[in-house]
Protein backbone atom coordinates (compact mmCIF):
# COMPACT_ATOMS: atom_id res chain seq x y z
CA UNK A 1 0.00 0.00 0.00
CA UNK A 2 2.96 2.33 -0.17
CA UNK A 3 3.21 4.81 -3.01
CA UNK A 4 6.21 3.16 -4.64
CA UNK A 5 4.19 0.02 -5.30
CA UNK A 6 0.79 1.39 -6.20
CA UNK A 7 1.96 3.97 -8.69
CA UNK A 8 -0.06 6.88 -7.32
CA UNK A 9 2.86 9.27 -7.07
CA UNK A 10 1.18 10.64 -3.96
CA UNK A 11 4.38 11.95 -2.40
CA UNK A 12 5.12 14.03 -5.49
CA UNK A 13 1.70 15.64 -5.18
CA UNK A 14 2.36 17.05 -1.72
CA UNK A 15 1.42 14.06 0.37
CA UNK A 16 3.15 13.09 3.57
CA UNK A 17 4.42 9.77 2.30
CA UNK A 18 2.31 7.84 4.80
CA UNK A 19 -0.72 7.62 2.55
CA UNK A 20 -2.45 10.69 4.00
CA UNK A 21 -2.79 13.84 1.89
CA UNK A 22 -2.50 17.02 3.88
CA UNK A 23 -3.31 20.61 3.21
CA UNK A 24 -1.52 23.75 4.45
CA UNK A 25 -2.89 23.23 7.95
CA UNK A 26 -1.43 19.73 8.23
CA UNK A 27 -4.93 18.23 8.06
CA UNK A 28 -6.47 16.46 5.07
CA UNK A 29 -8.08 18.95 2.69
CA UNK A 30 -11.88 19.02 2.77
CA UNK A 31 -12.07 18.00 -0.88
CA UNK A 32 -9.71 15.02 -0.61
CA UNK A 33 -12.55 12.47 -0.61
CA UNK A 34 -14.15 13.99 -3.70
CA UNK A 35 -10.88 14.43 -5.59
CA UNK A 36 -11.09 11.10 -7.43
CA UNK A 37 -14.52 9.44 -7.50
CA UNK A 38 -13.22 6.73 -9.85
CA UNK A 39 -10.53 5.74 -7.34
CA UNK A 40 -13.13 5.74 -4.57
CA UNK A 41 -15.36 3.48 -6.69
CA UNK A 42 -12.44 1.07 -7.31
CA UNK A 43 -11.62 0.94 -3.60
CA UNK A 44 -15.28 0.40 -2.68
CA UNK A 45 -15.58 -2.42 -5.23
CA UNK A 46 -12.45 -4.07 -3.82
CA UNK A 47 -13.73 -3.74 -0.24
CA UNK A 48 -17.13 -5.15 -1.20
CA UNK A 49 -15.52 -8.06 -3.02
CA UNK A 50 -13.29 -8.81 -0.03
CA UNK A 51 -16.12 -8.71 2.48
CA UNK A 52 -19.03 -10.13 0.52
CA UNK A 53 -17.60 -12.48 -2.09
CA UNK A 54 -13.99 -13.51 -1.61
CA UNK A 55 -14.68 -15.36 1.63
CA UNK A 56 -18.44 -15.62 1.84
CA UNK A 57 -18.88 -15.57 5.61
CA UNK A 58 -22.67 -15.26 5.29
CA UNK A 59 -22.91 -18.63 3.56
CA UNK A 60 -20.47 -20.12 6.04
CA UNK A 61 -22.65 -18.95 8.95
CA UNK A 62 -25.86 -20.16 7.26
CA UNK A 63 -24.33 -23.59 6.70
CA UNK A 64 -22.84 -23.85 10.20
CA UNK A 65 -26.12 -22.93 11.90
CA UNK A 66 -28.57 -24.36 9.38
CA UNK A 67 -30.63 -21.19 9.07
CA UNK A 68 -30.94 -18.05 6.99
CA UNK A 69 -28.56 -15.19 7.63
CA UNK A 70 -31.52 -13.02 8.64
CA UNK A 71 -32.37 -15.41 11.49
CA UNK A 72 -28.72 -15.35 12.50
CA UNK A 73 -28.90 -11.56 12.45
CA UNK A 74 -31.82 -11.72 14.90
CA UNK A 75 -29.83 -13.96 17.24
CA UNK A 76 -26.85 -11.63 17.05
CA UNK A 77 -29.06 -8.62 17.88
CA UNK A 78 -30.15 -10.41 21.05
CA UNK A 79 -26.59 -11.08 22.26
CA UNK A 80 -26.51 -7.70 24.00
CA UNK A 81 -29.60 -8.61 26.02
CA UNK A 82 -33.35 -9.18 25.79
CA UNK A 83 -35.36 -6.98 23.44
CA UNK A 84 -39.02 -6.29 23.03
CA UNK A 85 -40.53 -7.46 19.76
CA UNK A 86 -40.79 -3.79 18.76
CA UNK A 87 -37.09 -3.18 19.48
CA UNK A 88 -36.10 -6.33 17.60
CA UNK A 89 -38.25 -5.29 14.63
CA UNK A 90 -36.57 -1.88 14.54
CA UNK A 91 -33.10 -3.41 14.94
CA UNK A 92 -33.71 -5.79 12.06
CA UNK A 93 -35.27 -3.06 9.87
CA UNK A 94 -38.22 -5.24 8.98
CA UNK A 95 -41.94 -5.35 9.72
CA UNK A 96 -43.77 -6.80 12.70
CA UNK A 97 -45.27 -9.84 10.92
CA UNK A 98 -41.89 -10.95 9.59
CA UNK A 99 -40.24 -10.48 12.99
CA UNK A 100 -42.99 -12.66 14.45
CA UNK A 101 -42.25 -15.40 11.88
CA UNK A 102 -38.52 -15.22 12.61
CA UNK A 103 -39.02 -15.34 16.39
CA UNK A 104 -41.55 -18.21 16.00
CA UNK A 105 -38.92 -20.24 14.15
CA UNK A 106 -36.14 -19.38 16.59
CA UNK A 107 -38.43 -20.31 19.47
CA UNK A 108 -39.29 -23.67 17.83
CA UNK A 109 -35.58 -24.39 17.50
CA UNK A 110 -34.98 -23.58 21.16
CA UNK A 111 -32.85 -20.49 20.52
CA UNK A 112 -35.13 -17.86 22.10
CA UNK A 113 -37.92 -17.51 24.62
CA UNK A 114 -40.74 -15.02 24.27
CA UNK A 115 -42.45 -13.81 27.43
CA UNK A 116 -44.76 -11.05 28.56
CA UNK A 117 -42.79 -7.91 29.36
CA UNK A 118 -42.72 -7.46 33.15
CA UNK A 119 -43.62 -3.75 32.93
CA UNK A 120 -46.03 -3.84 29.99
CA UNK A 121 -48.36 -6.82 29.60
CA UNK A 122 -49.19 -5.79 26.02
CA UNK A 123 -45.55 -6.20 25.02
CA UNK A 124 -43.47 -9.35 24.50
CA UNK A 125 -39.82 -9.62 25.35
CA UNK A 126 -37.46 -11.96 23.46
CA UNK A 127 -34.52 -13.53 25.29
CA UNK A 128 -31.79 -15.86 24.06
CA UNK A 129 -31.62 -19.33 25.56
CA UNK A 130 -28.27 -20.99 26.26
CA UNK A 131 -28.50 -22.68 22.83
CA UNK A 132 -29.32 -19.34 21.20
CA UNK A 133 -26.38 -17.66 22.89
CA UNK A 134 -24.06 -20.45 21.71
CA UNK A 135 -25.37 -20.15 18.13
CA UNK A 136 -25.04 -16.34 18.13
CA UNK A 137 -21.50 -16.58 19.52
CA UNK A 138 -20.60 -19.17 16.88
CA UNK A 139 -21.83 -16.76 14.21
CA UNK A 140 -19.84 -13.91 15.73
CA UNK A 141 -16.72 -16.09 15.74
CA UNK A 142 -17.12 -16.95 12.06
CA UNK A 143 -17.92 -13.39 11.00
CA UNK A 144 -15.05 -11.83 12.97
CA UNK A 145 -12.33 -14.04 11.46
CA UNK A 146 -10.14 -11.91 9.18
CA UNK A 147 -9.90 -13.06 5.55
CA UNK A 148 -6.75 -14.95 4.56
CA UNK A 149 -5.73 -12.16 2.19
CA UNK A 150 -5.82 -9.65 5.04
CA UNK A 151 -3.73 -11.94 7.25
CA UNK A 152 -1.20 -12.25 4.41
CA UNK A 153 -0.49 -8.50 4.32
CA UNK A 154 2.87 -7.33 5.59
CA UNK A 155 3.07 -5.25 8.79
CA UNK A 156 3.50 -1.93 6.93
CA UNK A 157 0.52 -2.53 4.64
CA UNK A 158 -1.62 -3.70 7.53
CA UNK A 159 -0.67 -0.63 9.59
CA UNK A 160 -1.50 1.66 6.65
CA UNK A 161 -4.85 -0.05 6.12
CA UNK A 162 -5.56 0.20 9.84
CA UNK A 163 -4.96 3.98 9.69
CA UNK A 164 -7.22 4.35 6.65
CA UNK A 165 -9.99 2.27 8.24
CA UNK A 166 -9.76 4.37 11.41
CA UNK A 167 -10.37 7.46 9.27
CA UNK A 168 -13.32 5.78 7.57
CA UNK A 169 -14.89 4.91 10.94
CA UNK A 170 -14.84 8.52 12.10
CA UNK A 171 -17.98 10.56 11.44
CA UNK A 172 -18.25 11.83 7.90
CA UNK A 173 -18.56 15.57 7.32
CA UNK A 174 -22.13 16.73 6.81
CA UNK A 175 -23.35 17.95 3.45
CA UNK A 176 -23.90 16.55 -0.01
CA UNK A 177 -21.40 13.94 -1.26
CA UNK A 178 -18.48 15.25 -3.28
CA UNK A 179 -18.27 18.67 -1.62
Amino acid sequence: MNDSTNGTGHEAMGGTGDGAATGPTGRPPATAAAADPEAAARVWAAMSFLVLKQENRRSEVEEALGMSFFRVKALRRLLSGPLTMRELTAGLSTDKPYTTLVVDELERRGFVERNVHPDDRRSKIVTLTAAGTAAAEQAEHILSRPPRTLLALGPEDLAALDRVMAKLRSPAPQGPPGR
